[in-house]
């Protein structure tokens, strides 16, 4: 039995504790480890994961609070794809089996056929302050649009200063009535370039600034009651749906291209199912939440890879799929006049400068391996990893089927949990190449390589 194993249980459970962040990172680890069974093997599995370049240690620990060790991901690679007429090989941060494998299998199946071509819609991004009013309307608008907006934009030179030498900064100012939803409820909504930052931390400064601003000018205006004066900031701070944020990425080739070269099934036979899957994943829920989350599987690798906020990004594009008021496919087809085309429509807030781009070792590498995009381009390679995996997962749902690939990925997992050896994976690999791959079989090889019956015989 490993280390693993030997700390995965508490002895008792945690109980609460003050000033934890005060203390030693030693000390930290010491009080978790403590409430396992085994204390020692516990600080040992901890221990694998620490780094031991120093500086680089102390790096990862200043990224969140309350580290005690780091948690990896497999950083893998998905070579072949052709983007906008230039190959890249894309990085790919996940645990999930059989993902980079699709993801490069559709980049070599399109790499032929005129490769993914990406167009960005849009690059807006959104902030609002919140706000509770208690007056007349018209005459808050009137006040803003004469008054007010044009200071907003004044007052927040200095934050905006560099972002404007960059081609960036406020869009636009709006004051948003949204009373009919709730009451005395207003809005601040601005608009925002951020150029190739993600952006969060300057879009937060303007609103905040904005608010004072805003605050300032009701309460020194005569035009305004007591009462009216007495706005409320309720919060300011932007959104992480971006509508606005919006790239396409697509493929497309002559019907006849698609045809399957072991001539398992007609190009005919593969669009018609092919139509009909996404078409399904447009008008059922049930479908569209689990097509998407293969889109994200191959979106969010790139993010993870790239140093992004995956978890902005997750809930942006599922808001996004939501928009008609049903939640839909992020993908679409079409077969007109002979040509297939497929293609995805995803907002994405991404950026190639600020947060951990420039401090995270591996970051820094997948950045240098994609040629260091700005944001757009960034956008664009995203796009098409999730465009990419998405055919993957529909050409295999539509042929195939989903488990022959996945499950032949998955018996590595399998085996590794069951500890083989190396002749016992090379033994067990060799059958599954000719048979499709079921937990159980895996199991029943393995304790008829071992001479037991069952896995409890091993485990005594």
């Amino acid at each position: 039995m490993n280390d693993l194993k030997k700390a995965n249980a508490l002895t008792k459970p945690m109980e609460a504790i003050k000033g934890f962040s005060k203390l030693s990172k030693s000390a930290k680890v010491e009080w978790v480890c403590s409430h396992f069974e085994d204390p020692e093997q516990a600080y040992n599995v901890l221990g694998i994961y620490w780094n031991e370049d120093v500086s680089l240690q102390k790096l990862h620990d200043e990224f969140i609070e309350n580290t005690i060790t780091n948690y990896y991901l497999p950083f893998g690679v998905a070579p072949n794809f052709l983007i906008d007429n230039r190959m890249y090989c894309v990085p790919m941060a996940i645990e999930e089996s059989s993902v980079v494998a699709a993801a490069a299998k559709a980049a070599t199946f399109w790499m032929t056929r005129g490769g993914f071509k990406t167009r960005i819609i849009s690059t807006t991004k959104v902030g609002h302050v919140h706000f509770a009013y208690w007056g007349d309307y018209e005459k808050l608008l009137n006040f803003f649009n004469s008054r007010v907006k044009e200071l907003l934009f004044k007052e927040s030179e200095s934050l905006t200063k560099n972002m404007r030498a960059r081609g960036g900064g406020i869009k636009d100012i709006l004051l948003i009535n949204k009373t009919y939803e709730e009451e005395n409820y207003y809005q601040l909504m601005c608009s925002f370039e951020t150029c190739d930052s993600m952006g969060a931390n300057f879009i937060n400064s303007c609103l905040e600034q904005f608010s004072r601003t805003f605050r300032r000018e009701i309460e020194n205006s005569d035009l305004f009651t007591d009462r009216e004066k007495e706005l409320q900031i309720i919060m300011c701070i932007l959104s992480n749906y971006t509508p606005e944020c919006l790239v396409r990425a697509e493929v497309s080739c002559k019907v006849e291209e698609l045809e399957d070269e072991k001539k398992e099934y007609t190009w005919q036979e593969f669009i018609d199912k092919f139509e009909k899957a996404v078409h399904i994943a447009r008008i059922e829920p049930y479908r569209a939440t689990t097509h998407n989350k293969g889109i994200m599987n191959g979106i969010d690798s790139v993010v993870i890879a790239t140093g992004n906020d995956f978890r902005a990004v997750e809930a942006c594009a599922h808001t996004y799929a939501s928009r008609s008021g049903q939640y839909r496919s992020l993908t679409d087809v079409k077969v007109e006049n002979g040509v297939f085309t497929f293609w995805i429509d995803v907002p994405l807030s991404l950026g190639t400068v600020g947060g951990i781009t420039s401090l995270h070792p591996m970051v820094r590498f997948a950045m240098e391996m994609l040629g260091k995009p700005n944001a757009s381009q960034l956008m664009g390679i995203t796009a098409v990893v999730g465009l990419a995996q998405n055919f993957q997962a529909l050409r295999s749902l539509v042929t195939s089927g989903i488990q022959k690939g996945h499950m032949k990925m998955h018996l590595l997992n399998i085996l590794n949990q069951l500890e083989a050896t190396e002749e016992e994976r090379k033994v067990i690999v060799k059958y599954f190449e000719t048979d499709t791959v079921s937990h159980s079989k895996v199991i029943e090889l393995f304790c008829e390589l071992r001479g037991v019956n069952s896995l409890e015989e091993i485990k005594k």
